[in-house]
């Protein structure tokens, strides 16, 4: 049985900010046929962490995934990153994703340990990040889907088969566990 993926990005966030490298990274997974996934995408999330956690978990809610992969740009890092995990003061909360497993074979994918405190995974004072919410969410109600958060580095026609190969490496390892 195919394991259906839920995969999200937020729309722009700056002023002169074209696209969303995330957006461009899944409208290249979408040409991809030979992803024999159920996958479903949830386009454009707002820039706004309440509205933006209110609709993934919205779609968990309706589609019932196996898998929630989020994705956010990260134009600082120049390699896929997967986030260890999400907090809030001093509350952390952790994937039950194997990290290790996730990214053996990848070329250039790193485990990450610094969520930041931008709406997708984390926010200074509230505990509504996206990546956070979705975590507490599908703890709350011990529901049995994972969630993993990929941060998006700029692309670019020197690093986008690379990374692409190794997002699909992602998807395709989340698939076959």
């Amino acid at each position: 049985m195919k394991k259906r993926i839920l995969l999200t990005y937020f729309d722009i966030s700056l002023k002169n900010q074209q696209s969303n490298y995330s957006d461009g990274l899944l409208l290249e997974v979408t040409k991809l046929e030979l992803l024999p996934h159920d996958l479903t995408f949830l386009h454009q999330l707002p820039v706004d962490v309440q509205l933006a956690s209110d609709r993934v978990i919205e779609k968990i809610n309706a589609i019932q995934p196996d898998y929630i992969i989020c994705c956010g740009m990260a134009a600082s890092r120049t390699q896929l990153s997967v986030e260890a995990g999400a907090s809030w003061k001093e509350i952390v909360l952790q994937t039950e994703v194997d990290f290790e497993e996730l990214v053996a074979g990848a070329v250039a994918i790193e485990i990450s340990h610094d969520c930041g405190k931008f709406v997708c995974v984390r926010v200074a004072d509230a505990p509504e990040g996206v990546y956070y919410s979705v975590l507490d969410y599908l703890s709350q109600n011990q529901l049995t889907a994972r969630c993993i958060f990929v941060h998006v580095p700029v692309l670019n026609q020197e690093n986008l088969s690379g990374i692409l190969a190794d997002f699909v490496l992602i998807i395709n390892k989340l698939a076959l566990s």
